[in-house]
């Protein structure tokens, strides 16, 4: 949804950087591991000793190695390649997890029962893109739904970063959001599927 509206205005910004990484001899997948291993790191090393704040504004750092990567793929002499593509999805599903484990090691550590919320989070939101790799497997578009990665990463990301500048109730309301948009757009994507197997 955000990223289908923003996506151009975000492409025209990003395609010089890419170009001129691209001539120095930087790779798209290169770009994916250094984005993938900060973004881990950073998960695991800050969250779960509450460093929110900082840890947040590291990880969406590396976090945007996401949006070169695919431009540098796209816009490279060879082309996009199935590779690439494969292993940029599945580093999606790895980081995505590192951030909410990192919450959640936190939240496990001070006995606060919003660990569960988050797991329950962690699972729709590893079951969103499953969802879609399967029924495309069967020839089945499906890339619908009310939260896709993107708006999962940034209301987890903002609730995160929010709870660290001390602001109340808000790492509650952004983990128990992203949990029932994320239910939600399993439950749309089900019914995709259902509707064009029928």
């Amino acid at each position: 949804m955000i990223s289908g509206i923003f996506k151009p205005a975000v492409t025209r910004f990003i395609t010089p950087v890419a170009s001129f990484a691209l001539r120095i001899g930087i790779t798209a997948n290169a770009v994916t591991w250094v984005g993938a291993i900060g973004v881990l790191l950073s998960s695991l090393f800050f969250y779960p000793r509450g460093d929110f704040l900082r840890g947040t504004a590291i990880i969406a750092l590396f976090a945007l190695s996401d949006l070169f990567d695919g431009a540098m793929a796209r816009i490279s002499k060879v082309g996009a390649s199935r590779w690439g593509g494969f292993l940029d999805s599945t580093i999606d599903r790895i980081t995505d997890s590192a951030i909410l484990i990192g919450l959640a090691l936190f939240l496990i550590r001070h006995d606060d029962k919003l660990a569960i919320v988050v797991l329950i989070a962690l699972v729709t939101g590893m079951l969103v893109p499953y969802i879609r790799a399967k029924a495309e497997s069967f020839s089945i578009p499906c890339s619908g739904g009310i939260a896709e990665r993107t708006e999962r990463l940034i209301i987890s990301l903002c609730a995160i970063a929010l709870d660290g500048l001390g602001v109340p109730y808000v790492l509650s309301i952004g983990i128990w959001l992203l949990a029932l948009l994320a239910f939600i757009t399993v439950v749309q994507r089900l019914i995709i599927i259902k509707k064009a197997m029928v």
